[in-house]
């Protein structure tokens, strides 16, 4: 009995989030090697410190004789003595010889005293200009030390560009920091394997699912075109033509999905006000036909992105919309503006009340509030999913929020 594989895993919900704000010193950041640096500068610095301490306790005790000085008179008499350093003796007559040796401790005891601050002073200048030496050093070997880290960081920024054939190639003994860049390059040379497989299989699914529809579309066309075929057939065949057609909006949904994954390579100026402008047009009728009233100030909010991919992101939105809307006396609301250096288009909406906790999920594919995966002519279950997957790749994404008497508010922020 064959088994059915397990569906995949849906990826993880998005949280909206405001953009964090810049530092304004970035410099001050504290990366790892300015920890290092002041580590090794700090262990250094302190290292000093005890090390000049003890050769100041270690002078202080060698040249230290007591209070006393070397030598000391013990008898004489008419001493005459002249010092420079020492005026204590020097021009003073007749002095006493208990007078004179007190003098003569109180110069050693000076001099002393002077020669210990000098070694002190020359030695903190000595121990700063040596700090300031071991910082720099700390911080070029510490960016030496750590540039294999901004060679992966580099190169994983690239990639997160969608640029999956950039490889670190990291050269140099085989430490840490080589085996980590080398496991990275084979992550990424798993990672474009599989992407490439995956494109490959979208290029073959696109021609392998949408022929056979068309054929499909085409026959049933060709037989409801026929005037004398019986009512019963013509029903069926506008049947099977409703249900073909809900079959090439899950295939053409589904292959937009899986291409709006990765990252927009190709940008272009677009206007989101025109984009917007463009998808009211295309869902007018459809709202005039349910009494809803399609409003709003699209003001002009230009980013670089895919048209295509853009326009259909509004184009869900505002189908959605007109769709989940109340039976009488609806409206949708599409602004588009320029809030915070960024492009933001919003689609609110009167309909029925949503529960707080049911957004998240509307976000899901074949996911709708209160209704089954098949069966309803509202859509496919995949425009929001589409509308988030679209806004991850142009670098933006999208948020909801229940509005006040029922409906929804959207909010598609993107870079400008």
């Amino acid at each position: 009995m064959a088994t059915t594989p397990a569906p995949p895993q849906a990826p993880p919900k998005p949280t909206w989030d405001p953009r964090r704000p810049q530092p304004v010193f970035p410099w001050l950041r504290p990366t790892i090697r300015i920890r290092l640096t002041l580590l090794y500068g700090g262990m250094f610095l302190i290292a000093g410190i005890l090390l000049l301490s003890i050769i100041y306790l270690l002078a202080a005790q060698a040249i230290s004789t007591g209070n006393q000085p070397f030598f000391k008179i013990i008898d004489g008499s008419n001493i005459r003595v002249s010092s420079d350093n020492c005026a204590a003796i020097t021009g003073t007559p007749n002095l006493q010889i208990s007078e004179f040796n007190a003098a003569i401790a109180q110069c050693v005891d000076r001099q002393r005293q002077a020669a210990l601050d000098d070694l002190l002073s020359r030695s903190l200048l000595a121990l700063l200009g040596l700090a300031v030496i071991a910082f720099a050093f700390g911080y070029a070997m510490a960016g030496r030390v750590l540039s294999p880290l901004g060679r992966i960081t580099r190169t994983a920024r690239a990639v997160a560009g969608s640029d999956l054939s950039r490889r670190i190639e990291l050269d140099g003994p085989d430490d840490e920091l080589k085996e980590l860049a080398d496991t990275f390059d084979d992550m990424l040379e798993r990672l474009q394997r599989a992407f490439t497989a995956q494109q490959r299989f979208v290029g073959n699914a696109s021609h392998e699912l949408r022929t056979p529809l068309a054929i499909n579309r085409t026959l049933l066309e060709v037989h409801l075109s026929d005037p004398g075929a019986p009512v019963e057939l013509q029903q069926l065949g506008k049947t099977l033509l409703a249900t073909n057609e809900r079959s090439e909006q899950l295939v053409e949904g589904l292959l937009l999905l899986a291409r709006s994954d990765n990252q927009i390579v190709e940008r272009k100026p677009v206007d989101l006000a025109e984009v917007a402008t463009q998808a009211v047009d295309q869902v007018l009728a459809e709202a005039a036909a349910k009494g809803v009233t399609i409003r709003g100030a699209r003001k002009p909010a230009v980013v670089q992105g895919n048209g295509v991919l853009l326009e259909r992101i509004a184009l869900n939105l505002v189908q959605n919309a007109v769709r989940y809307n109340v039976p009488e006396d609806g409206w949708v609301e599409v602004d588009t503006e320029i809030q915070h250096g960024q492009a933001v288009l919003s689609v609110s909406n009167t309909g029925p009340v949503v529960p707080a906790y049911e957004i998240d999920n509307l976000f899901e594919p074949f996911r709708r509030l209160r209704t089954e995966r098949t069966g309803s002519d509202k859509g496919v279950g995949l425009g929001l999913s589409i509308v988030r997957s679209v806004a991850r790749a142009h670098g933006g994404h999208i948020a909801a929020r229940p509005r006040e008497g029922g409906g929804l508010v959207m909010r598609v922020t993107l870079p400008v």
